[in-house]
Parts: C-alpha cells; structure tokens; sequence
C-alpha cells in the first residue's frame, strides 16, 4: 500500500482528493490536514510515502513545507496538486526536491498513476509546464525578502511584519528595498505582483 498525507486548506478539495483516492485499492490516506505547519506535523508523525500537497496553505506553503522535509533528508516523496500553473512555481519546487506537480484539473486516474510512479522512485510532471520551468529565470529573492514580500502582499503593514517575523521595522523597510530594487519595481505592492505572477512568492 501506497501511504499519502493530503494537505489541502480548501476542504471541499481536500473532502474530494480523499475520495477519490480512497477508491485506489492501492493508497491508503492516513491523514487529511488544512495547513502547512499541520502537513509537516503530520509527515514527521506518519511518515507516509507520499505528501501531496497545495502549494498556497496558511502558516507554511507546500514549498516550504518540501524545503523542510529535503533539510531533514524524510523519506516521504512530496507531490504538488496546484492551480498554479506558472513555471516559476514548479521550478522552486524542483529546487526543494519536490518529485511531484500536477494542476487541479487532472483527472483523477492520471493522478493515481502519478502518484503511483513518484512512489516507485520516478518523477510525475505536468508536461505542459516541464519544458517552460528549464528556461525560467532564478528567483532572485531571498527566503527573507519573499517572507516580507508575501505579508505585504496581504495587506500587512511593515510594523505588522516586523512582529510576525521577530524583525525592525527598519530591517523590514529595507528588505522590501532590496526586493523592489531586484524586480525593478516602484513600489512593495508592484514589487509583491511582480513576484507573485513570476511564481516567486
């Protein structure tokens, strides 16, 4: 048997993956979580075959979520089920060793072979975006700059990131400086659309 945790934040997604997964006599769900930090919780208790996860997810995206379970060398094999569909997304997540990344509107008898391949050891990619992902540009960004990029892109006010991320304000400011400056940008909310549609948030 196939092991996967399903990591989803919309549950209406998440109640249908399981479902249709669960018709697999071969994969057995043995957990359903609605966020990133519960994802990985729920791979370091489990330690399933497979993740399959969002890419967007409170508290912990499923990228950050790959990034932590490669540092940590898991066993388990992360597979990204997105509606992202830019190549920027799936390049930083082949960069955090995601083996995994299908959209949402594949049908579900491709996904469970998919799921199966990644299992076996191979890699499941969308083939409408693998050619595009080899020729996008680096993400210039650091992990720090795409953190306060991300909080400014919701609305939040630099003394507002500065607390969540145990930050100055002024450091704050000035990451969001750097960030612009790298994207040619004139501002933190050109600077967070830029990086959102590069897929680089």
């Amino acid at each position: 048997m196939i092991s996967v945790v399903l990591a989803e934040d919309q549950a209406l997604v998440l109640g249908a993956l399981a479902a249709l997964l669960s018709l697999e006599s071969d994969i057995t769900i043995v957990a359903r979580v609605g966020d990133g930090q519960a994802a990985l919780d729920a791979v370091r208790t489990h330690r399933p075959d497979i993740l399959l996860s969002d890419i967007e997810m409170p508290k912990l995206t499923g990228l950050d979520v790959a990034e932590a379970l490669t540092r940590e060398k898991a066993s388990t094999k992360v597979f990204i089920v997105t509606t992202f569909g830019r190549a920027g997304y799936l390049r930083r997540a082949m960069d955090a060793g995601v083996r995994g990344y299908l959209l949402k509107d594949t049908p579900s008898e491709v996904l469970a072979a998919a799921i199966r391949k990644v299992a076996a050891g191979g890699r499941a990619i969308a083939p409408e975006l693998a050619e595009a992902a080899w020729d996008a540009p680096s993400n210039p960004l650091s992990d720090r700059e795409r953190a306060v990029l991300r909080h400014a892109d919701e609305g939040c006010s630099n003394k507002d990131i500065a607390r969540m991320l145990d930050l100055s304000p002024g450091t704050v400011r000035n990451y969001l400086s750097e960030a612009s400056t790298k994207l040619g940008a004139a501002s933190r909310i050109e600077a967070a659309r830029i990086a959102r549609n590069k897929g680089w948030l």
